[in-house]
């Protein structure tokens, strides 16, 4: 009874070294494989940018995005308080545009920050397409049609302000290299992908060996 014991008790130990064994290396090849796909999803992807164009909108949509927003105007005839400027600009909209404020804002986006823009880009005799070069002008332009949007209490930014600034894009900086994502040589693709591969069978000898040192020291 004690020698059938113990070979019983031989047996199921010996079946579940076995079943470690195939356990680690079913473990040990899913992680290998799950490394290969990852490697494979990083080198394919690809960051696709789409042109920006340059769409025609109307007032009726403007002002429509501007009523879903109305700035909080602390002055009883709706003007903003936010610059020195603001009454005058607000006084024009008034004497001239009584009944539409966004015509307003585009007259004078056209009149005050753009004909700016325009003139300091054509003065400039440094390349438009480095950043460092346009960066001041181009903050100058941005912080005047703010500033004009929030005297007329009119949400910025809004789509009339991103019309022009799509034609200003248009216009200067169209033609500007854009850096885009290249695939890697194929040298370098074939190293990642059949580096993991080579691995799987080192792997699960290390395992095998592993487990059959287990078994010898028991």
């Amino acid at each position: 009874m004690g020698l059938q014991s113990g070979i019983e008790e031989e047996h199921a130990m010996t079946g579940q070294n076995h079943k470690r064994r195939e356990l680690a290396v079913l473990l040990c090849c899913s992680l290998i494989i799950l490394c290969a796909r990852q490697t494979l999803c990083l080198i394919n992807e690809k960051n696709v940018v789409e042109p920006t164009t340059s769409e025609h909108v109307s007032f009726n949509t403007i002002e429509n995005a501007s009523n879903a927003s109305v700035l909080n105007c602390t002055s009883s005839s709706n003007c903003g308080t936010n610059s020195p400027n603001c009454m005058t600009m607000c006084s024009i909209c008034d004497d001239i545009f009584p009944s539409n404020r966004m015509i307003c804002l585009s007259e004078l986006l056209n009149g005050l920050c753009l004909s700016t823009f325009h003139s300091a880009m054509t003065e400039s005799n440094s390349d438009w397409c480095v950043w460092s070069n346009v960066s001041g002008l181009y903050s100058n332009l941005s912080l005047c049609t703010e500033e004009i949007s929030d005297c007329l209490c009119i949400p910025w930014p809004n789509p009339l302000v991103e019309q022009k600034i799509l034609e200003i894009h248009s216009e200067y900086f169209q033609d500007c290299p854009s850096e885009e994502l290249i695939d890697p040589p194929p040298v370098i693709v074939f190293a990642l992908v059949i580096t993991p591969i080579c691995l799987i069978p080192v792997m699960v000898s290390l395992v095998v060996l592993k487990t059959k040192n287990g078994d010898c020291s028991q």
